[in-house]
């Protein structure tokens, strides 16, 4: 009698672990981050498939109970009213979810599956980097963080949704930077909101540079014939971060001036000066002072 029931329990074992072709029905609930829509769906679909499998795994499926699997809000086209539907080719992708890893799933049933979605009010707002860096010296961020989604759907009542206009990321933290970095980083949720990512991508570029000071004569524009301007000072410091390394002095092709628009404008004839000219070599300008005095003399006719 043992030596039978050994024997059966080795038969049963050896074929179980075959593999078998059968259709198996899985009951799916979907969500997803559709936007002004429900997370998750109203109700389950049923999944019919035809898979090949081993029979331990075709026993396991009989037996299981429904899966909630999330899809990408691309792979769902709005059908009408609250339904949206996923096509079978793009649902061969989730089969893990759906039927295991150890499934292969020849054809699916239905050349489509629709999903209900209840409306959910919901909006568009962007993501900021919250940041704590500093650098090894002669080293400088290029540029902003780039953050990857650099926006999300926030979703929740109406009220809270409205008085959000961005979501920030937890603060990204690096010292004594001297290099490139990339990672991810996860968002502050606030309270009562859903969002469409939980984490983004960040990018920290990093660049060297050099600085370069020189001193440069202030110009005047668009100041009509029979007016004259003094400027105090006449000539101003110009200090410059530069990508290194460098073909050429950017200080030698910089311009300094006033705009006469801008000293009529102003009330007590102080005049904030710009620079144009520089190659795109320059990251970082400073003039210093910053502002210069502006005297007209209209000149007899």
């Amino acid at each position: 009698m043992l030596c039978l029931l050994l024997s059966l329990g080795i038969w049963l074992a050896h074929n179980l672990s075959l593999t078998y072709t059968d259709l198996v029905s899985v009951g799916v609930v979907a969500e997803s981050n559709l936007e002004g829509r429900a997370q998750r769906s109203d109700s389950e679909v049923e999944v019919t498939a035809r898979v090949r499998a081993s029979g331990f795994n075709l026993i396991w499926m009989a037996r299981r109970r429904s899966v909630t699997v999330f899809f990408q809000a691309e792979d769902l086209v709005h059908r009408e009213g609250d339904l949206y539907a996923i096509a079978a080719a793009d649902l061969q992708k989730y089969a893990p979810y759906i039927f295991g890893d150890a499934t292969v799933v020849e054809n699916f049933n239905a050349r489509e599956l629709l999903f209900r979605f209840k409306p959910e009010y919901s909006r568009k707002v962007p993501v900021r980097a919250a940041r704590s860096l500093s650098f090894r010296p002669q080293y400088i961020l290029r540029g902003d963080i780039s953050l990857e989604p650099d926006s999300v759907l926030i979703f929740g009542d109406r009220w809270r949704v409205d008085d959000i206009d961005a979501i920030y990321t937890r603060t990204i933290s690096h010292s004594d930077l001297r290099k490139s970095v990339h990672g991810t980083v996860k968002l502050e949720k606030p309270s009562g909101i859903r969002l469409s990512a939980d984490h983004v991508a960040y990018g920290i570029e990093l660049t060297r540079f050099v600085e370069l000071e020189g001193s440069v004569p202030v110009q005047i524009r668009g100041v009509p014939p029979g007016v004259r301007l003094y400027l105090r000072p006449a000539e101003v410091q110009l200090q410059l971060k530069c990508i290194f390394p460098l073909s050429s002095n950017p200080v030698d092709q910089a311009v300094v001036y006033v705009d006469y628009a801008e000293f009529l404008a102003s009330r007590g004839g102080a005049c904030i000066l710009h620079c144009d000219t520089l190659p795109a070599s320059v990251i970082d300008v400073r003039i210093v002072p910053e502002v210069c005095e502006c005297i007209e003399i209209t000149e007899k006719q």
